[in-house]
């Protein structure tokens, strides 16, 4: 496996995915395609990031693997690996963190 196409791969994961899943797109393509997907199987796989990196990058699990193990174990780490990059670059409220008050 070329570890080029490995990293190239993780980050067209992430982009296609925070594309579909939380971008409007360009003229608002992806938002009338989610819209019209409303409440379906896909338009629920939309709303979540994690569930729509597993089947973007099912077709590059396929493509970078060179055996059935392999291309499972591919697919399952871009999922991941794109995972990581969106916690990473997503900008997190510190408002939900627990507080402690002595008495």
């Amino acid at each position: 496996m070329n570890i080029l196409y490995l990293i190239l791969s993780v980050f067209v994961v992430w982009r296609l995915t925070h594309l579909l899943g939380k971008e409007d797109g360009p003229f608002d393509l992806i938002f009338w395609i989610r819209k019209k997907a409303g409440n379906s199987f896909f338009g629920k796989l939309m709303d979540c990031f994690y569930c729509l990196s597993i089947w973007i990058a099912l077709p590059f699990g396929m493509w970078l693997g060179q055996n059935r193990i392999e291309k499972i174990l591919v697919w399952l780490a871009l999922s991941g690996a794109a995972c990581l990059l969106e916690q990473a670059t997503s900008k997190r409220d510190n408002n939900d963190t627990p507080t402690y008050h002595e008495d």
